[in-house]
């Protein structure tokens, strides 16, 4: 006689697993495309941003290692290091760009990373939001 507990489905490869079908469904149009806009309004810290956001793919601590990561395409930039790449300059504005996603120029490439200015909702809010995640990659870099 089978056990109710051999009836269940169990799960198989947990939330990593769930990550990577996700995000290879999205890139498999071979570009990001823009999620549905957000109420984001409540969150008050970059870090708390970037650990809903940004993480699954650049990892907790923003070095490249998050469970999405090896799924892709293109290697994730380790985060913390974005000043040293740039001979110890932090690159703000550059940063800001990238992040929003809206002004990419597609000569540079196809983008892997979503359209985070057009899922941010209102201008206002998009760049607001953008600004919490720039200050909080400034405050992660290391020497």
């Amino acid at each position: 006689m089978r056990s109710p507990s051999s009836d269940r489905a169990k799960p198989q490869g947990g939330i990593a697993r769930s990550c990577a079908v996700l995000v290879a469904a999205m890139l498999a149009g071979g570009a990001a495309r823009p999620a549905p806009a957000q109420d984001l309004s409540g969150y008050q810290s970059g870090e708390s941003l970037y650990r809903v956001h940004c993480a699954s793919c650049h990892g907790v601590d923003g070095r490249g290692d998050g469970p999405v990561a090896s799924s892709l395409k293109v290697e994730v930039p380790d985060l913390t290091r974005i000043a040293r790449r740039q001979g110890g300059r932090f690159p703000a504005e550059q940063l800001r760009r990238i992040i929003d996603g809206r002004t990419t120029l597609p000569p540079h490439g196809t983008r892997t990373m979503p359209v985070w200015g057009e899922a941010f909702g209102s201008e206002k809010q998009a760049t607001r939001v953008v600004e919490l995640l720039v200050q909080y990659l400034q405050s992660i870099q290391t020497e």
